[in-house]
C-alpha cells in the first residue's frame, strides 16, 4: 500500500473512532444497555438483543434508523431480554422499519428465545452461523454479511471509544469489515480492492488491506472510511 495512503487512513481512523461521530447512529442502542450493565439494571443479553435489531435497521437515513429502533425498543419496554423471553411478541405485517415488518421482528424472537434457553450469549455464533440461526436468512457464502458484520465490530472491539468489546473471547483480529455500497466506494477511491463484485471476498480483501496498517486490529480501517465519506461529503 503507497505509504501517503495509509499515512491518511491512519489519521482518518484515528480522528473518527470517537463517540462524537456516532451520537445518532445505531450502535446507540446497545451502548445504552451496555452502560446499564454497570449498576446491574441491564444483562449481556439485553445489550446482545439490540445489536441484533439495531444492525438489522441500519439501513437508510440514521434519522429513521433511530427512530424506528426508538419505536422498537419503546414497544419492548427497554427490556428486550424480558420481552424476547415472554413470547408475546407482535407479529403483524405492518412496517416497522422500511421494509422490515413486525412479523419479521417476531421470527427473530421467537429464534432468539430458542437461542438463549440453551446458550448464554451469541458469541459463539460465526457470522455465517448467525445469519441463518438468528436473522433466518438462507446459507450463503458468497455474502458479505454488512449488518451482522457491524454487530460483531460493536461487540468485540474494546479499545472503549465507540465499539462495547463486550465479547472478549474474539479477537479484533477475526473481523471482517461491514461492507455496503459507501463502504465499497470508498474503498475503491482508496485502492483498497479492484473487485467489482460486492461480495464477502471483497469484504475481505478490504479487511487484509487494513491488515497491513491495523496488524491486530483491521476493522479500525472502517472508521477510515467513514472519515473519508463525511471529509469527502464536506468537500462536495
Amino acid at each position: 500500500m503507497d505509504a501517503a495512503i495509509a499515512a491518511q487512513l491512519r489519521e482518518w481512523a484515528e480522528t473518527y473512532n470517537d463517540p462524537q461521530y456516532f451520537t445518532e447512529d445505531p450502535i446507540i442502542f446497545p451502548k445504552k444497555f451496555a452502560a446499564d450493565l454497570e449498576d446491574g439494571s441491564a444483562v449481556l443479553q439485553d445489550v446482545e438483543i439490540a445489536a441484533v435489531f439495531a444492525s438489522l435497521f441500519a439501513w437508510g437515513r440514521r434519522s429513521m434508523i433511530v427512530r424506528d429502533c426508538e419505536r422498537l425498543f419503546d414497544h419492548m419496554e427497554w427490556k428486550p431480554f424480558e420481552y424476547v423471553k415472554a413470547g408475546d411478541w407482535r407479529d403483524d405485517d405492518t412496517s416497522i422499519h422500511r421494509t422490515t415488518k413486525w412479523s419479521d421482528v417476531a421470527r427473530i424472537c421467537r429464534r432468539l428465545r430458542e437461542w438463549y434457553r440453551w446458550n448464554e450469549s451469541l458469541e459463539e455464533l460465526s457470522a455465517k452461523d448467525m445469519r441463518v440461526s438468528i436473522f433466518g436468512m438462507k446459507e450463503d457464502p458468497k455474502a458479505p454479511d454488512k449488518k451482522i458484520n457491524m454487530m460483531r465490530r460493536w461487540m468485540v472491539r474494546n479499545d472503549g471509544k465507540v465499539d462495547l468489546g463486550l465479547w472478549d473471547s474474539t479477537s479484533p483480529s477475526e473481523l471482517v469489515i461491514p461492507l455496503d455500497v459507501h463502504v465499497y466506494d470508498q474503498a475503491v477511491a482508496n485502492g483498497l480492492t479492484r473487485r467489482r463484485t460486492k461480495d464477502l471476498t471483497t469484504a475481505v480483501q478490504i479487511t487484509d488491506a487494513f491488515r497491513e496498517i491495523f496488524p491486530d486490529d483491521p476493522c479500525l480501517g472502517d472508521f477510515a472510511l467513514f472519515g473519508y465519506g463525511v471529509t469527502h461529503q464536506q468537500d462536495a
